[in-house]
């Protein structure tokens, strides 16, 4: 890469490196946005000598090149950032090399034509984790986002507040009615929206168990552990609620920016009070 480059590669770590490198190779140099403009002026300016050898340039020529060249220089800017946003995510055990250049080629084909902050910080989590561990998102969830709402994502991230490991991610969800959850915007209305986008599964009338639970465990919410202590020595189940992520969701649902909600863990402990131990429960 020339000097022209987005990042001088000389201060990066070696995985920020490589997954430029990666970019790179699989989408085109990551140049500085006045470079690409020059670069797709030039294009365009060939293009018309050519054209006014053969044919009278029109004025519509002369528009629809100008719309191409702005359009492509806001979408190389799009690439740029979000790759950008990207780095100081990367482990320093990431594998961008390992990453598959037809994942790349279409993660960038969904998502240069994101320019809002926001969803940018949302695609570059989705590139640093692939990044970290390729494999992680399939192309059906990089494509699911390329339709997402701004609107939506920031509704799914109010969800996950309410996640909790319990071996993968469950928001809990036990009344669609209580305060605690209709004060963030999930209700019975919201959460059939997002099943009907297929980011979770809802269940309006059952609550859904987790089964075949040993008699000692714990689950954690936002990093902090609550021990369960079951009836049974095996074969326990515990009620989770009525809402679970789909493969969709489980993948969006560690990067989609939650926050943990104050006073739900006090919420849960109280909806599980007979399986809290005697220290948990004082």
């Amino acid at each position: 890469m020339g000097t022209n480059s987005l990042i001088n590669l000389g201060n990066l770590s070696k995985p920020a490196d490589t997954l430029i490198k990666k970019v790179s190779d699989a989408v085109g140099v990551l140049h500085a946005p006045r470079q690409v403009k020059r670069m797709a002026k030039a294009k365009a300016e060939a293009a018309m000598i050519k054209a006014q050898s053969e044919i009278n340039v029109t004025d519509l020529h002369r528009r629809a090149a100008h719309r191409w060249i702005e359009e492509e220089a806001q979408r190389q800017k799009n690439m740029e950032n979000i790759t950008a946003k990207a780095l100081p995510q990367l482990d320093e055990k990431a594998t961008p090399d390992s990453m598959e250049n037809d994942w790349l080629v279409n993660f960038f084909d969904k998502s240069r034509i994101v320019s809002d902050n926001e969803m940018q910080e949302l695609w570059s989590r989705v590139l640093a984790g692939e990044a970290n561990t390729p494999g992680t998102y399939s192309k059906r969830t990089v494509n699911f986002l390329s339709d997402l709402d701004k609107s939506d994502a920031e509704l799914f991230a109010k969800l996950c507040g309410f996640g909790w490991m319990i071996g993968y991610i469950v928001p809990l969800v036990f009344d669609v009615e209580a305060e605690i959850y209709n004060k963030y915007g999930i209700n019975f209305n919201s959460l059939s929206h997002l099943e009907s986008i297929g980011l979770v599964q809802f269940d309006s009338v059952a609550s859904l168990v987790q089964r075949n639970l040993p008699k000692k465990f714990a689950v954690h919410y936002y990093g902090k552990p609550l021990k369960l202590e079951m009836p049974n020595d095996t074969g326990n189940q515990l009620e989770i609620g009525k809402v679970l992520l789909t493969k969709i969701g489980q993948e969006l649902g560690p990067i989609c920016g939650s926050r943990s909600v104050e006073g739900f863990r006090d919420y849960v402990m109280d909806q599980w009070k007979q399986y809290l131990p005697k220290s948990e429960s004082e």
